[in-house]
């Protein structure tokens, strides 16, 4: 009895090690999707409003026109910076996915490999 119960300590004790790893892995990720994101979130808006304070200085109708491509390069270029970040965060979630499953296999691989009888 006091073998089942040392066992089960030692399993409690490894899975609580387990879920710690993958709540701080995951905690991490979530840190570095979240940095990209308010990065981005932060050009943007700095170009975005770079271009506002120009167009509000624009006074003639030749001044518009020349600033209209110019909208449309802010805009474009805020749209690749956020599908820049949207593919880094991706990138980033498939790395955590990945190593969140290694830490699923490892209790299994140690099993397996006292399970299988050694040969000399």
């Amino acid at each position: 009895m006091s073998a089942q119960a040392n066992d089960f300590s030692r399993y409690t004790q490894q899975f609580a090690a387990a879920a710690n790893r993958a709540n701080r892995l995951t905690l991490e990720t979530a840190e570095s999707v979240f940095g990209v994101q308010l990065r981005t979130l932060e050009r943007n808006t700095n170009a975005t409003a770079g271009f506002f304070g120009e167009l509000t200085q624009a006074g003639a109708p030749l001044d518009l026109q020349t600033l209209l491509p110019k909208g449309l390069q802010v805009a474009r270029d805020n749209f690749e910076r956020l599908s820049t970040a949207s593919q880094e965060a991706i990138g980033l979630s498939l790395k955590t996915g990945e190593a969140l499953g290694e830490l699923a296999r490892q209790p299994f691989a140690t099993a397996r490999a006292q399970a299988t009888p050694k040969t000399r």
